[in-house]
């Protein structure tokens, strides 16, 4: 999409075309300009100042414009504008690393990778490359000499490269070597198969060669490690960029070990370093550790020009850096005399703190003869100005309609009236299409259109799609450029709106199964053991892999009793939750059978309840919607963001649920911000489309508020009604949206539990939506019971301990689980220590430099107004409000809408903010007193930052005064250990496990988990359920097939053992010839083609399948003969048993049939083996044991 139509009609404007003017005459440093103009006018002035540059010189290295602005958010911002004016490749971000100087952390792999980029087009000279846009803190900061000469590791289709090489070479560039890929910057090697995650690319990059010849480059998911489909996912080359700012040569090592001595406090990194081993945080360590730092200006070409954006905000934000980089020192030290870990603090040998200052990158830039341009939105009269070096462009800003559309149409109609050219930009096709369509019913000329490439026409709104800010008005032009958030009041930021990623359906999850030494596990026939090894053991000519578990053992005084479970048979092992230590069992004994039948007992209660509500729900008959329509597909085009492969899966399976005429009752539980807001629009659009009412239920007024929001913008340009029913609506309002409900005019009603009492009566209701379903009470349950007998239901919960785990996990209530984070979303940052006022005021300063905001919490009403008062003094720019249950409801909500609306920097409140409160620019979280609170509710606190792109901060701080409980440092070390995203399910088992799972099931129950962990059951209450509704068990009988094979997975092909264990137990499971099937693809797909003893492997879980539906379950080599059991063979089979295998034995007492061990030739010949052994078995198997026996050959 192109505005530059709108370039060549400003230059008819005078003092706009000077600024071009001055460009082209190529500016020189003593040249100073300050140009005043409006904010949307940012954009297409610095695409001016790049062609003038361009068009002042012959030089083949043409001078850029180098854009500075106050913050990351402004920088991505103005990338997105200028792409509508500059050729694609020509406008470049280069951001500023997200951690301070001097903490022990790195940044993160893909700032650096784009950071790289940059530095390798400046150092290449690239003609293409016209404006670099940077944020003040990036310009601040020296880089290392001689970054842009790196070379990226190429890979290319068809190219020779030795492989080892390779390898060599993708760690060199500091790519970090693990088993599984799944973050950018990491690597893993496979055979012949390199999995690598340039921090440049959107998706891992999987490259496959035959030989040390490139055979295919493609993408594969993170989430299910699978190769993209698609042609857009393969690729011709992959460019693979350093991940780190300072790598580890030779230079650099030799530095690290001299300096160990002098700095005690980072020895444990000098020594690493000075080892070749890269660790967390030693970029800060690069000015004592390279040869030289350079400022950033001095990478530009010369007659570059600098033109700062805002210089007013720039100047402070620059002071604001240099003030909280010294503070954060000086409270790390502080934590570190409390025994925390000592900053990276290279002042200690005479380095230099980090950032210089605004007026010495000043004077770097005119010394490495660039232009200080300034672009200010703060315009002077004209008869003031400095003559020469002030420009003021002769254009206003628009007035802001604020999304008064009435207001807006009057005045953009008189303007068309006046023969005025206006072009309208939006940031997506909806808003488009809903302006288009009010213009057209106010009778106002305009026209949609891809791009503006010639000038505007009089007289008619052009309306088209793309990113810009605001707008701006030329009264002697008769030309106005408006934007959605000038005439909505409303836009997007750019940040926001990441580009679509290719999203893959997913699968089947990588789950590997990590089983270190010692973890207790449960086998279904031997009860609880603890793990001891992956052991390899000798079977005929080949090897077999073996799972070590310990029992308790049978004599008292020996060492515990030792299982080797074979590797095809892990579908009968799962993970112990549970108590902290439990018993082990002792295999083979009555005690865990008698442990199993008492959990089974009481299970059966419980299923019983479960099944009448069941029942009803089946019996019952519900509405079945149609399928998908046209605007279904184009509801679901528009959202902004690529959908998760989880997001995916549950969608298809909602709208699978709605069109099946038995009423939907769906669990979706995911992490906070995983995108069940978005499933639920989806939803309900939905059940809209067939001329039904959806009802969203929400726990808090602001939630509704927020909600109304979303499904508002979301429907927008849609025929649909959508009301939100809360004390933020007056008694008018209400009263309205009650009538509309009634009588069937409003579509879709977004309510606080209000919806549940009798006043508010539905025409035709056809689906409930219930947000964060954990806070309802068992009340407002019953209440939509009655509402709900044959309506669809859809419940969302972040917190996966709901009261209705158990139901869920056994089928009375389907559940769909997003675990995959959004692209964008990174972990965050756990600090746990005891608190300092430095740490605080800290903290809350870092957050205010970038513009974001900061929850505190502090859990007593008492003294919270204190604290308030505390936090005043310490950080007296903070705005700041105090929230807490106490106050009167209005208040409170009142509180938090200025909040979320930026009123506020600072909210200091108790817990009340734990639930769905969703506030992308809260990005810090201070715990006060964090060893008072539960588990889940740390997780759920922690939840509410880290939303949006931006790193978030969570601080847990106890008082240094007071010791610190066992229980309490149990659940902080679990909080600090826990921070990836989507954790909440480890941290509810861990949780599960520090206070037994007495809660979750009620009071009776919990000793019967603890006896048979969590996993077994809720398998037993499934299959009780399954008893009660009549259905087969169809759990697999456990299968033993013990036989001289060569069958394992190599080391070389599946390397790490947690990735060897889960593909045996992904094969032990399959149990069609489907899933084997899929299986295979897999393997291929992951680790190459299957070498022969995996082969085997495969075989056998054929053979498996087969085994089991001739109703054998144990095949095992028994001396010279083949033992089969159990058998029930009737004379016939028996007679042709021993006609077609002479010496065959029947043991009808112990229920098996012996066959004589086959062999190669004759009597005396060797023994079968492997493949011919397993092809011999099956044989066996159709002939004799088959229901259906084949005939005899």
């Amino acid at each position: 999409m192109s505005l530059n139509g709108l370039r060549s009609a400003l230059l008819s404007d005078p003092s706009y075309a000077r600024v071009r003017n001055a460009a082209e005459r190529g500016p020189s440093p003593e040249d100073e300009r300050e140009i005043a103009a409006p904010e949307g006018l940012r954009a297409p002035l610095v695409a001016e100042i790049a062609d003038g540059l361009r068009a002042s010189t012959d030089a083949e290295v043409a001078p850029l414009v180098l854009l500075v602005t106050p913050t990351g958010r402004a920088a991505t911002d103005l990338v997105a504008s200028l792409a509508s004016y500059l050729p694609a490749g020509s406008v470049e971000e280069f951001p500023s690393w997200e951690t301070l100087p001097h903490e022990r952390l790195s940044p993160r792999s893909d700032t650096v990778g784009r950071r790289l980029n940059v530095l390798r087009r400046l150092h290449l000279a690239d003609a293409a490359l016209r404006v670099v846009v940077a944020p003040v803190r990036a310009v601040l900061q020296p880089v290392v000499a001689g970054l842009g000469a790196l070379e990226p590791v190429v890979f290319s289709v068809g190219e020779e490269l030795d492989f080892n090489a390779a390898v060599r070479s993708l760690a060199d560039a500091a790519y970090a070597r693990v088993d599984l890929v799944a973050h950018r910057g990491e690597f893993a090697v496979r055979g012949g198969i390199i999995d690598v995650f340039p921090p440049t690319e959107d998706h891992p990059v999987r490259i496959d060669f035959f030989g040390d010849e490139i055979d295919t480059v493609t993408y594969f998911s993170v989430a299910d490690q699978r190769s993209i489909e698609g042609p857009e996912a393969v690729l011709t080359s992959v460019l693979c960029p350093p991940c780190r700012e300072m790598l580890l040569t030779d230079s650099v090592r030799s530095r690290a070990r001299r300096l160990s001595d002098s700095m005690p406090s980072s020895r444990d990194m000098l020594e690493k370093i000075a080892e070749g081993i890269a660790v967390e945080g030693m970029e800060s360590l690069a000015p004592l550790l390279v040869d030289a730092m350079v400022p950033v200006a001095s990478l530009l070409p010369a007659g570059s020009v600098a033109v700062i954006a805002d210089p007013e905000r720039v100047s402070t934000r620059s002071q604001d850096l240099l003030e909280t980089n010294r503070e954060f020192l000086e409270a790390a030290w502080s934590t570190a005399s409390d025994g925390g870990a000592a900053p990276v603090d290279v002042s200690q040998a005479g380095g230099d703190t980090g950032f210089a200052t605004l007026g010495q990158t000043r004077s770097d830039m005119l010394s490495a003869g660039l232009a200080w341009w300034t672009l200010t939105a703060l315009g002077s009269d004209e008869e003031l100005a400095q003559e020469g070096t002030t420009l003021r462009i002769a254009a206003r800003e628009p007035q802001a309609w604020k999304g008064d559309v009435g207001q807006m149409l009057e005045f953009v109609g008189s303007r068309m009236a006046d023969d005025w050219s206006v072009v309208l930009v939006t940031d997506g096709p909806g808003p488009a299409q809903r302006l288009a369509e009010l213009f057209h019913d106010a009778g106002i000329p305009c026209q949609r259109v891809e791009s503006v490439d010639g000038p505007p026409t009089p007289g008619l709104i052009e309306i088209t799609q793309g990113s810009a800010g605001h707008g701006y008005v030329f009264d002697s032009l008769k030309l106005g450029f408006l934007t959605e958030a000038d005439v909505l009041g409303r836009a997007s930021s750019a940040a926001a709106r990441g580009g679509k990623k290719l999203a893959a359906r997913r699968r089947n999850a990588v789950d590997p199964l990590s089983l270190t030494e010692g973890d207790h596990i449960v086998h279904d026939q031997h009860g609880i053991g603890r793990f001891v090894e992956l052991a390899q053991r000798k079977a005929g000519s080949g090897s077999r892999e073996y799972l070590v578990i310990e029992y308790a053992s049978s004599k008292r005084g020996a060492p515990g009793d030792r299982l080797f479970v074979p590797t095809d048979q892990l579908d009968q092992i799962t993970r112990y939750v549970g108590a902290e230590s439990p018993s082990l069992s002792k295999m083979g004994g009555s005690d865990w059978a008698a442990t199993k039948t008492k959990a089974k007992k009481a299970v059966k209660e419980i299923a019983g309840e479960l099944i009448r509500l069941y029942s009803a729900r089946m019996a019952s008959r519900g509405h079945s919607f149609s399928p998908d329509t046209p605007w279904q597909a184009e509801l679901e085009a528009a959202f902004p963001f690529a959908e998760t492969p989880d997001q995916l899966t549950t969608i298809d399976e909602i709208k699978a649920d709605m069109e099946r005429e038995i009423p939907m009752d769906r669990l979706v539980s995911g992490d906070v911000g995983f995108g069940k807001t978005e499933v639920a629009v989806r939803a309900a659009f939905k059940a809209i489309q067939d001329g039904k009412q959806v009802a969203v239920l929400v726990p808090t007024t602001l939630l509704a508020r927020q909600h109304f929001e979303t499904f508002s913008e979301r429907y927008a340009g849609f025929p649909v009604r959508v009301r939100a029913l809360s004390r933020f609506q007056s008694a008018k309002e209400s009263k309205d949206t009650i009538e509309g409900l009634k009588n069937g005019s409003v579509d879709l009603v977004i309510g606080t539990h209000r919806l549940l009492s009798n006043e508010v009566q539905f025409k035709d209701i056809g689906l409930v939506i219930v947000d964060e379903e954990q806070r309802f009470g068992v009340e407002h349950k019953e209440a939509l019971k009655k509402m709900r007998t044959n309506v669809d239901v859809l419940a969302m919960s972040a917190t996966p301990i709901p009261r209705t785990l158990e139901m869920s996990l056994t089928g009375i209530r389907e559940t769909s689980t997003l675990a995959t984070p959004p692209e964008e979303r990174h972990p965050v940052l756990t600090y746990v220590g005891p608190y300092t006022d430095k740490q605080v005021s800290a903290a809350i300063r870092r957050e205010l430099m970038r513009e974001g905001q900061v929850f505190y919490v502090h859990n007593r009403v008492s003294s919270i107004d204190s604290v308030a008062a505390q936090l005043r003094e310490m950080v007296p720019e903070a705005r700041i409000a105090v929230a807490h249950g106490k106050m009167s409801e209005g208040r409170l909500e009142q509180i938090m809408v200025d909040f979320w609306e930026r009123k506020f920097d600072v909210l200091v409140s108790t817990t009340i903010i734990e639930t769905g409160l969703d506030i992308a620019n809260a990005n810090t979280l201070i715990v006060d007193r964090a060893d008072m609170y539960g588990l889940s509710q740390l997780h759920q606190l922690r939840g509410r930052v880290g939303r949006g792109r931006e790193r978030a901060y969570a601080y847990f701080l106890w008082n240094a005064e007071k010791p610190l409980g066992e229980v309490a440092l149990e659940r902080l070390k679990a909080v600090a250990a826990h921070n990836e995203l989507g954790s909440g399910f480890q941290l509810a088992m861990k949780d599960l496990e520090i206070r037994g799972a007495g809660n979750l099931l009620g009071g009776e129950q919990s000793g019967h988990i603890q006896g048979v962990g969590f996993d077994l059951y809720l398998r037993l209450v499934g299959e009780a359920v399954s008893d009660f509704k009549g259905e087969e068990d169809t759990t697999p009988a456990e299968m033993k097939i013990e036989l001289p094979l060569n069958a394992h997975l190599p080391e070389e092909y599946v390397p790490g053992e947690r990735l060897r264990l889960e593909a045996y137990r992904k094969l032990a499971q399959a149990s069609t010839e489907e899933a084997v099937l899929a299986v295979i693809e897999e393997l291929n797909d992951r680790y190459g083609p299957l070498p022969a003893p995996a082969l085997l492997l495969v075989d056998i879980a054929r053979l498996r399948i087969s085994a089991r539906k001739a109703g054998l379950s144990d095949i095992a080599a028994q001396g010279n003969f083949i033992r089969f059991a159990p058998v029930d063979l009737p004379e016939s089979r028996q007679m042709r048993l021993n006609r077609m295998f002479p010496g065959s034995l029947v043991k009808p007492a112990l229920g098996s049939a012996l066959v004589p061990f086959p062999k190669k030739s004759g009597m005396a010949g060797p023994r079968l083996e492997d493949g011919e052994l397993l092809a011999w078995v099956q044989h066996v198997i159709d002939v004799i044991f088959s229901n259906e026996p084949a005939p005899e050959r």
